[in-house]
């Protein structure tokens, strides 16, 4: 053998024992919690202020921004005690 095709077959075989090492690490493990992907699917409950401003909401017709204010005042005002809000600003 020449001193050529010695070096060739040396490095081949440090090719393919070198793959070999380099294929036996452990793949990385993903970080995933049930618990937490499943609380973030479950509904939140609404509170009977909430749901009564919404139903006046529907009562009046109310969609986007107009219904988010009216449900923000509406909310604010049956927190603090009075039943709803005197008047539709709209």
């Amino acid at each position: 053998m020449t001193l050529a095709s010695r070096l060739a077959a040396v490095a081949l075989a440090s090719l393919l024992a070198g793959g070999t090492a380099f294929a036996q690490t452990a793949a990385p493990t993903a970080k995933t919690e049930p618990a937490a992907t499943a609380d973030k699917k479950a509904p939140k409950e609404r509170s009977a202020e909430s749901l009564e401003c919404s139903k006046q909401a529907d009562a009046k017709g109310l969609h986007g921004k107009e219904r988010k204010k009216f449900r923000s005042e509406c909310i604010k005002t049956a927190k603090a005690g009075t039943a709803a809000p005197a008047a539709d600003k709209k």
